[in-house]
């Protein structure tokens, strides 16, 4: 695991704090910690972070500053990573994050979280320019089209959602008792299905199937 210097906005002071004390313990530096986005953006450019967690709404409209400050440092601070930590499943938000970067990039829920491990994973995934979201919100996510879906089996159903969450084919494989074969069969045979190129890389797919899913 890599040390990486982290931002984290979220206007709870106790859920605020509570994240600091688990990055620290994950072995993170954290450089600075704020209850508003507006605060986060004016010294990011500063601190130059790799990492911003930050929640989905904060003040002053508790709406979507999070999902806004996220998109600008992307632009100002290219390579930051983004992990957007929420109590709701907010798919508007979540598409345009998104669509808006080039990976290393996270949504999940936060009742959802279980462990100090799996967050740990998350950021090491979203570190290494991968792309994590909570299944619940992939659910959503793909719930939003139905109709282009019904041409896939339920098979290709099952690693579309894996994949659209960030996991390898070699993880497809194992979350549902297949081969490593088997899962390449079935990505090809999604992307021929839903008109989409298979680009060979985790993220892409994910934003293929992100920007499908919004035509």
């Amino acid at each position: 695991m890599t040390s990486l210097r982290v931002v984290v906005a979220d206007d709870s002071v106790l859920l605020r704090e509570g994240l600091v004390r688990v990055l620290v313990e994950a072995g993170h530096e954290i450089i600075g910690a704020y209850g508003d986005a507006d605060s986060l953006l004016a010294d990011a450019p500063g601190l130059a972070p790799d990492l911003a967690v930050l929640d989905v709404r904060m003040p002053p409209t508790f709406r979507d500053e999070g999902v806004r400050a996220a998109i600008r440092l992307r632009t100002e601070l290219p390579g930051t990573g983004i992990l957007l930590l929420s109590q709701y499943v907010e798919v508007a938000y979540a598409q345009e994050l998104l669509g808006a970067g080039s990976g290393g990039v996270g949504y999940l829920l936060k009742d959802r979280v279980a462990s100090l491990a799996e967050l740990a994973d998350a950021i090491d995934r979203i570190a290494d320019g991968g792309t994590v979201l909570d299944p619940e919100v992939v659910k959503q996510l793909l719930g939003k089209r139905n109709d282009p879906l019904t041409s896939l089996t339920p098979r290709e159903r099952e690693v579309l959602q894996l994949m659209a969450e960030g996991r390898t084919n070699a993880a497809i494989g194992k979350a549902l008792f297949i081969g490593v074969g088997a899962v390449e069969k079935n990505v090809t045979a999604i992307f021929g299905k839903l008109g989409l190129e298979d680009s060979g890389t985790d993220h892409r797919r994910v934003l293929a199937v992100l920007a499908w899913m919004q035509r």
